[in-house]
């Protein structure tokens, strides 16, 4: 009598395998899409002109480029960890514009909340989005420039894991049909 494999366990291990397999794959096109949005990033980095601060969505296109705008009465203050231009750590005073709008006005290594009324403020377009102060406000230090390059592009890691579970699932698939044909 010939052994045939358990037809429902195999069509459902196959289908997961081809499953990961595939999300490999998407991983691996998403990598080539995030390396040029990247590229797209420091290009907008170095460009010097302004650009309209984003009034809805996350204003991704217009990420690291210079702009200003308006901060009327902030409705609250608080600090954040951050970086300052010197690369010393401590908090970022981020503040909360009475139109929703996040600006980071300013680096200290204290967490009194600064004196400041609102204004005009100019700087670099971070993701969130917020707009990162430069030259800073309040009497307060200057703050790191955002960086595209802090922005990861982990997806070859990603693509290897579902290769990795794939294969694990093959093995330990191929392993378990073994142990019940040797209790068989």
């Amino acid at each position: 009598m010939t052994r045939r494999w358990p037809l429902i366990p195999t069509l459902f291990v196959l289908a997961a395998v081809a499953t990961m397999i595939g999300l490999g794959v998407w991983q691996l096109g998403r990598m080539d899409e995030k390396a040029q949005l990247l590229a797209r990033y420091e290009a907008a980095a170095g460009d010097t002109s302004e650009a309209a601060f984003p009034q809805a969505g996350d204003g991704a296109d217009v990420w690291f480029r210079r702009s200003r705008l308006e901060c009327p009465a902030p409705v609250r203050i608080e600090p954040v960890a951050g970086t300052s231009a010197r690369g010393k750590k401590g908090w970022v005073q981020r503040a909360t514009c009475a139109n929703g709008t996040l600006v980071d006005i300013g680096f200290t290594r204290d967490l009194t909340t600064p004196d400041w009324t609102g204004g005009e403020v100019t700087g670099v377009i971070a993701p969130g989005p917020r707009l990162v102060a430069d030259p800073p406000v309040a009497g307060l230090e200057a703050m790191a420039r955002p960086d595209p390059s802090d922005l990861p592009n982990n997806h070859l890691a990603y693509a290897g894991q579902w290769f990795f579970f794939a294969i694990t699932a093959l093995i330990v698939y191929v392993l378990a049909l073994r142990r019940r044909r040797g209790l068989s």
